[in-house]
């Protein structure tokens, strides 16, 4: 005890170690301090899991100690797993999720082996899983993987699971895209771990580390605060997201472990309505469950053939290796500046003199009026954006992988179109989409399989709260999400959507902007691109291609709608106030307004008066004519609308009062704050 009295003051180790009537008795009394109290504070402080290791000493044999502590060792090692669960979901979907349980592989972060093989099954380039799928129309989307957190990770078990979206052929055929998924997994067996593969994704894990963007800062210590119950000390900052050392045999070990007799699998969809009569006890999901029928089980376990068409991606092209900055040709600017223009597009652009990072971003918008033109057209645009990105996502899977990002929006007005990452390869990504924009194709089988897709969507969409009443009163000429699911119900052909393509490329204006580490000369190029690509004449109307909006009379004016899923006991109220065509100052004013309503509003709304968990205001810039609106989401069981808007009127009267006080302090603090968001 004398060693331990050496002790920093307050340092447990400065404590006595003993317990004694003195101790646990006597001083306690003496201080009036109850004994169990303080044992019972300290055990729900500090007795938890993570905390905790087990050793077992008995005089039984290991086997049968083994035996006695598995349960806690393989939860999943249960007669209740391996089987074919056949679930209803609440949303309109199809799903097929495949799930092993593997022995914990929190050990081998270093080597990751479940990141490995999840890249390869998630994969969407030639050869792999999804490819295969897609050319059947059989899937949509696929995820592989294993989160290497909290319930998929930690030191009793490890989940693996792959969920694959399927479209309504798919649904039909699950059996047969299970074994295909078996027929890629086997492949990978036989092949084994390459290390061609590991060092490539160990390379873009590597550029993503070294050229991340700044994390909040909350999030960045609660990573590194779970990480120090992970890994080492030198680990604490890396051991989460790079990939360290290659290893055949750890890669092999947990490869030979995703076989067809450990699986288990479930089938989401709503066409197992009246064919699931168990019930899930926290949530009340529907399902069944049955064996998996055996003559997949024996082909898949027994000589499973390998098919042609799964083979490993080839060398990614889209892997940055170029890391310098580029010279500047240019005046710095503190705004981009138009460097481009003719009346079929423009350019506007800004080199990164500040940050200095070996980054950029382009954005194009190819403007179009024949969008808009009838209810079946943005539908057929809508579908056009969904088949070109089916169409992309084959050959620009790598680019994504190389943290590329690239997303196509269905603009109201036009196909917007945007790239960002390393500056190296993002030339390439770019051409790639606009080739595939100019060289659009939508197969019979392919737009079958995203028209059904797209009902779906439109369907999903119905049946919440109406997201587009308020656009359908101000813009005129809008199409309603009703209008756009009629016109799709109807009945529409890959030739009328050919046809639409043609004429939508006819007649454009590209108007596009260029940002980061690209010289002026390069971002002309890719306006350059684009018109020598598609090869448009100018637009017909003028630019900007806007909705004509209307002008609110100066009195109250109230629209209810009647939601279509009347199971829904939700309801959501807008009250919007119109302000008029401002200009760029007073739009930046009402997004200094909103932010500072935004924890008023949130605080009186949702916490106060409890109307509901869905509580925001919002700057709208409604085809630029300025306003603000104030939604609340609530239960109509428990609020009407009515009493939902009385309150919204009574919490604008008070912030009236509160922004009265606002000191110019408080205002200066928020336009820092709104500077640096």
């Amino acid at each position: 005890m004398l060693f331990g009295s050496l002790a920093k003051p307050g340092h447990p180790m400065g404590k006595f170690c003993w317990g004694n009537a003195q101790t646990l008795k006597q001083e306690p009394k003496k201080k009036k301090i109850s004994v169990y109290n303080r044992l019972r504070a300290f055990w729900e402080r500090h007795y938890s899991a993570h905390y905790m290791t087990l050793v077992a000493s008995s005089v039984e044999s290991v086997d049968t100690n083994n035996s006695n502590f598995s349960n806690m060792l393989d939860p999943f090692d249960t007669p209740s797993f391996n089987k074919l669960y056949r679930v209803i979901p609440v949303r309109k979907v199809h799903a097929l999720n495949i799930t092993w349980a593997l022995p914990p592989q929190e050990k081998h972060y270093r080597v990751k082996p479940l990141h490995y093989i999840s890249w390869l099954i998630g994969h969407e380039g030639p050869g792999s899983i999804l490819s295969t799928l897609r050319r059947k129309c059989w899937a949509v989307n696929l995820f592989g993987g294993n989160s290497e957190s909290g319930f998929d990770q930690n030191t009793t078990y490890s989940i693996f699971s792959i969920s694959i979206t399927l479209t309504d052929e798919g649904f039909q055929n699950f059996y047969q895209v299970t074994h295909l998924v078996f027929q890629y997994l086997k492949m990978l067996q036989i092949l084994g771990p390459q290390k061609r593969i590991y060092e490539e994704i160990q390379k873009i894990e590597a550029n993503e580390f070294r050229y991340q963007e700044e994390s909040d800062p909350i999030e960045h210590v609660e990573d590194i605060c779970e990480n120090m119950q992970l890994f080492p000390k030198e680990d604490l900052l890396t051991g989460d997201q790079l990939m360290f050392d290659f290893s055949r045999e750890v890669i092999g070990a947990a490869l030979s472990l995703l076989t067809p007799e450990k699986a288990n699998l479930m089938l989401l969809s709503p066409e197992h309505e009246g064919r699931c009569p168990l019930r899930e006890k926290w949530f009340g999901t529907h399902y069944s469950v049955e064996d998996i029928q055996p003559e997949w089980m024996e082909r898949w376990t027994g000589n499973l053939e390998l098919s042609r068409q799964l083979f490993l991606p080839a060398e990614n092209r889209f892997i940055a290796s170029n890391f310098t900055l580029k010279p500047s040709d240019c005046a710095d600017a503190e705004f981009p500046v138009r460097i481009a223009s003719s009346d079929t597009g423009c350019l506007w652009y800004k080199k990164d003199n500040k940050f200095k990072t070996f980054k950029a971003y382009i954005r194009f918008h190819l403007i179009s009026p024949v969008i808009q033109q009838s209810a079946q057209n943005v539908v057929l645009f809508d579908l056009l954006v969904n088949i070109l990105g089916h169409n992309l996502a084959e050959p620009a899977y790598e680019a994504e992988v190389a943290q590329l990002e690239y997303k196509l929006v269905a603009g109201e007005h036009g196909l917007v179109i945007k790239v960002k990452g390393f500056d190296d390869k993002l030339p390439l990504l770019f051409r790639l989409i606009i080739d595939h924009l100019a060289n659009f194709k939508a197969p019979p089988d392919v737009f079958s399989m995203f028209s059904e897709q797209l009902k779906k969507t439109y369907f999903n969409i119905l049946i919440k709260p109406a997201k587009d009443v308020r656009l359908l009163i101000l813009e005129h000429g809008r199409w309603s999400m009703v209008d756009k699911y009629q016109a799709l119900v109807a009945g529409l052909t890959s030739d009328q959507l050919t046809d639409f393509s043609r004429r939508l490329k006819a007649e454009l204006y590209a108007e596009g902007l260029v940002q980061g580490n690209f010289s002026r000369d390069e971002s002309r190029g890719f306006l350059q691109y684009v018109t020598d690509k598609l090869q448009f004449s100018k637009l017909p109307v003028e630019v900007p291609v806007m909705f004509r909006v209307v002008e609110l009379p100066r009195q109250h004016h109230i629209c209810k709608v009647k939601s279509l899923n009347k199971r829904d006991a939700n309801s959501e109220v807008t009250v919007y106030y119109q302000s008029g065509s401002k200009d760029l100052r007073e739009h930046t004013l009402m997004e200094l307004f909103v932010m500072l309503m935004e924890e008023p509003c949130f605080d009186f709304l949702r916490t106060k008066e409890t109307l509901g968990y869905h509580v925001y205001p919002a700057c709208r810039n409604t085809s630029g004519v300025l306003g603000f609106s104030i939604t609340v989401q609530t239960q109509a069981s428990k609020f009407n609308t009515e009493v939902a808007e009385l309150k919204i009127e009574e919490f604008l009267a008070s912030f009236g009062e509160t922004l009265g006080t606002l000191t110019d302090e408080a205002f200066d603090a928020q336009v820092c704050t709104r500077l640096v968001k």
